[in-house]
């Protein structure tokens, strides 16, 4: 007979994670670093009693909101390029409720975590209890019901020896680089307390393997042909090339053939900025030179990219009249996007086989891609010395303010700085090695077009669901992963609004992070957005509602409160002297950066589909409307 040991639920949980591992490439290494909590009467007595008996080798980290802090353990899976990861645990209700932005986050950028929030009893013995949702049409339904639509995978345990094929089942999805994505285990608080007697086998370790699956004969030809075919071939570093560690084989063919590599946010920092052939970010936010290249492109490579509508301009940016595609994912779904060759395969396996094939082969770009970055070059450069002078007005600083507005900025936020020229000097005086974490707003835009990455895997933005407030808790998710590396959240005054609370845990457990906020005194992204297409700014500005003057927040003493470094920043000397002194901190830090609204960086030869009214009164919308329709007509279709 097997022999078996008496745990609860929750106790058999915590040890069975303990036990998994996963290897790579001959690597074996834990795959659960550690849990964040926050504990709350649907988990405290359950996988708090659990972990506070047996913690083992797992690190444990009280969170300040349930959201944040599951964000911050996505990043942190995100900087371990997917091969280790946090586990988060909740209570029931409101707890549970705030984990579903954060699983979209985990869903939208492909990205493990396991979420463990509390749940009703099974019995339902004192139904409805504290926190309980009840619906009419059933009893069986609880706040949990809501992550089903956002988890790669959705189980609720309602008894004890359930857990064992869940689990399994559970650790297959989140180490399959297929179908990595948050997966979610609602324990019912009753049965995480509940004894069953496990089999010990159960508990044994387990290695997950993340074997590289290799293209087929017949799909490996055909990426061949279509290459050997192309003259202007293009390849698309998505996140799954940096995931795969494709960094070298990409710089190798690209060198050999002379094929340009461009970004997507996920991907930018496969390769650094300083690569000869990499052009930078492509599509809505990208450069001049990366879209004019994809412009020119007759075969485009995806490699480990979404193909999200900022990437190809909602399918603008291609020439789909000359163009093909072929797509290297481990993904057959995401293979197919845009109607492309399919190649189902480890990106970097993959571009291993390819490069014993390509012979000779060379593009017929010859000194055009070197034409493209020079161009490029100066127009970084002419952004990076846009100077705001009242004396000297232009409309290049303002975007659509008018001058006295702008003067009214200026005035009420005691800045003359520029948002773009700002960045860029912050790109030159911090660490090379530092990891710079973005989420939403201008800043990814601003980011993927400007930012020049130094070192490869130092660029983290989450771009796939654009969560505001991930950028402060997947600050601190990346410093966990890098404890010597400085880290650098960028983020507006909107997103710091909307979250900042992990800064609080950074300062707790002395993992220092720095947080570059710019403030603008609005939703300057979303304000563009409005204005760029015929309407008003409305509501998006941060005015006081009486005087409608802009609102002047003291981010600096918001951060101090909390027992942070700060520094509050209104000209370009002081922004040196508040990083220099920063990087020197022991302790987390805040610059707040008073910057002038409108000086972010604007398109490049790229065009975002967006819902502009169809009937309006204003003729500036109307004329935006008739703008819209005309680059759908250009645009593909499906």
């Amino acid at each position: 007979m097997e022999k078996t040991i008496r745990l609860t639920t929750a106790q058999a949980l915590i040890n069975f994670i303990q036990q998994q591992y996963i290897e790579i490439d001959g690597e074996k290494t834990p795959f659960v670093e550690g849990v964040f909590n926050i504990f709350g009467h649907g988990n405290v007595l359950g996988i708090g009693q659990a972990l506070e008996q047996n913690p083992g080798h797992l690190k444990i980290y009280q969170g300040k909101n349930e959201q944040s802090m599951a964000l911050a353990a996505i990043a942190y899976g995100k900087e371990q390029l997917r091969r280790k990861i946090y586990a988060v645990t909740t209570s029931v209700g409101p707890g549970a409720a705030n984990l579903v932005p954060a699983a979209g986050t985990a869903l939208a950028n492909n990205l493990p975590v396991l979420l463990l929030p509390g749940d009703t009893f099974a019995t339902r013995q004192p139904d409805p209890v504290l926190q309980q949702i009840e619906q009419a049409h059933s009893g069986g339904i609880t706040t949990n019901d809501a992550l089903k639509p956002v988890s790669r995978y959705w189980d609720r345990i309602t008894r004890p020896e359930q857990l064992m094929s869940s689990l399994i089942h559970a650790f297959d999805v989140l180490t399959n680089p297929e179908t990595s994505g948050p997966v979610t285990i609602c324990l019912s608080q009753d049965v995480e307390g509940e004894a069953y007697d496990y089999p010990i086998s159960f508990f044994e370790e387990r290695v997950h393997y993340l074997d590289r699956s290799t293209p087929t004969e017949r799909e490996l030809k055909g990426l061949i042909k279509a290459l050997k075919d192309s003259h202007y071939p293009l390849i698309v570093v998505g996140g799954g090339a940096k995931y795969s560690g494709a960094r070298d084989i990409l710089m190798s063919l690209s060198e050999k053939h002379q094929i340009p590599l461009v970004e997507t946010q996920a991907g930018k920092s496969t390769v650094e900025s300083s690569f000869k052939n990499n052009l930078g970010g492509l599509g809505v936010t990208g450069n001049l030179a990366a879209n004019k290249a994809a412009a020119k492109a007759d075969l485009i490579i995806g490699i480990g990219t979404r193909y999200t509508d900022f990437t190809t301009g909602s399918k603008s940016v291609f020439n789909f009249e000359t163009a093909s595609f072929v797509n290297i994912n481990v993904s057959r779904t995401q293979a197919y996007k845009l109607d492309a060759f399919q190649v189902v395969g480890d990106a970097k396996a993959t571009l291993e086989l390819l490069d014993k094939h390509l012979g000779n082969y060379l593009s017929a770009y010859g000194d055009q891609l070197a034409l493209y970055q020079e161009e490029w070059r100066i127009e970084r450069q002419r952004l990076a010395d846009i100077t705001f002078n009242r004396e000297q007005f232009t409309p290049e600083v303002a975007g659509h303010f008018t001058q006295t507005d702008f003067i009214a900025y200026a005035d009420a936020l005691n800045t003359e700085m520029t948002q773009t020229k700002a960045l860029i000097m912050i790109n030159e005086l911090i660490p090379q090695n530092s990891v710079i974490v973005g989420s939403a707003g201008s800043l990814p835009g601003d980011l993927q077009r400007v930012w020049q990455s130094s070192e490869p895997n130092t660029y983290h933005v989450e771009y796939g669901y654009s969560c505001m407030g991930y950028e402060i808790a997947g600050a601190l998710g990346a410093k966990l992963a890098h404890p010597t590396t400085e880290v650098y959240a960028m983020v507006g005054d909107g997103s710091f609004m909307m979250l900042h609370t992990e800064l609080v845990t950074s300062l707790q457990y002395h993992q220092k992070i720095n947080v570059l906020l710019f403030d603008n005194a609005g939703y300057g992204c979303i304000n563009n957005l409005q204005m760029s297409n015929g309407s008003g700014s409305f509501y998006t500005e941060l005015k006081d509602v009486d005087t409608n003057q802009p609102m002047v927040i003291n981010y600096a003493q918001v951060a101090a409160g909390y027992g942070a470094k700060t520094y509050e920043v209104h000209t370009y000397a002081e922004l040196k002297a508040a990083l220099a002194d920063a990087e020197k901190q022991q302790v987390s830090t805040l610059i707040d950066i008073k910057v002038l609204p409108k000086t972010m960086t604007d398109g490049y030869d790229a065009w975002w589909h967006v819902g502009v009214a169809e009937v309006a009164e204003k003729e500036s919308i109307q004329t935006a409307f008739q703008e819209k329709t005309a680059s759908l007509k250009r645009a593909k279709k499906y």
